[in-house]
């Protein structure tokens, strides 16, 4: 596996990729990898000729300085395994390469009103940090396709959205939510639990697959069934931020009327603040 850390030198990979008529295949990650990343990776392999996995802890999509600063940096191993796993390429940017300059005066990308919603109450800014870093890493990369992972599914959604209205040549493809064996969406910000509250985490799913049971069920009563989740994870020791039914592509509240739905959710256990979905098409 290469790695590269100035654009200059990844155009110079990728020219040779691209001399050979050979498709290239994108996964842009935070590092601190872990399987639900690999997965992602696996994916990508399978979907194009050439893999390119991207490592940067993007300042921009922080809405805490400390949560910045405390976000876990693991390149050598992350670097390991993506070798082992077969990547091409790994991208691990200098952020003035990113964000030159002042970043109080750097071009963001703006997604409206998918962005305002769930996360992007609970943590402003979030998405336009993500659409900027992921737009620009689409510019310097070109990729054929990209892979994300479905428990961001709103980030998913803004990047669908994003790619759609700015005419980005690049296909967006997802996977499931990769789970440990107790359902708990695996998550770098996991390493924040002890083993006590690792396994307490796993109330999350519970509670978002009894919603879904009931839901499936013929349960249309959404604000009634989303005050009751908000309530089982209170009892679960859980602090909510959100618990919402939505329409799964506007991601507006539901109605009785959508034929196809997500239900999404944040809450914070100890010093981890979880995100969890539960997908549920023509129901």
């Amino acid at each position: 596996m290469q790695q590269v850390q100035t654009p200059d030198k990844l155009r110079e990979v990728l020219a040779k990729f691209r001399q050979t008529e050979e498709t290239i295949g994108f996964v842009p990650t935070m590092g601190n990898l872990h399987e639900g990343h690999l997965a992602l990776m696996r994916y990508a392999k399978e979907a194009a000729d050439k893999v390119v996995a991207s490592i940067f802890v993007n300042p921009l999509q922080f809405d805490r300085p400390d949560d910045l600063e405390a976000y876990p940096r693991t390149l050598d191993e992350d670097a390991r395994q993506l070798d082992k796993l077969g990547v091409d390429l790994l991208f691990v940017p200098y952020v003035d390469d990113i964000y030159p300059g002042d970043m109080s005066m750097v071009t963001r990308v703006e997604v409206p009103g998918i962005s305002e919603r769930l996360e992007g109450t609970s943590r402003a800014g979030h998405f336009t940090g993500v659409a900027t870093v992921v737009a620009k890493l689409f510019n310097l990369i070109q990729p054929d396709i990209a892979v994300f992972g479905e428990k961001d599914y709103q980030q998913l959604a803004v990047i669908r959205k994003m790619v759609e209205e700015l005419n980005v040549p690049t296909e967006i493809l997802s996977i499931p939510t990769v789970r440990e064996p107790s359902g708990l969406a695996m998550s770098s910000r996991n390493n924040y639990l002890s083993e006590e509250q690792r396994s307490q985490a796993a109330g999350l799913s519970r509670v978002l697959n009894q919603l879904a049971h009931s839901i499936r069920s013929g349960e249309r009563a959404f604000r009634e069934l989303e005050a009751n989740g908000i309530e089982m994870l209170l009892k679960d020791g859980f602090k909510p931020d959100y618990l919402e039914i939505c329409h799964s592509e506007t991601l507006s509240p539901a109605n009785k009327n959508d034929a196809s739905l997500v239900v999404l959710a944040a809450a914070w256990l100890g010093p981890a603040r979880l995100i969890d979905n539960v997908y549920l098409p023509h129901i």
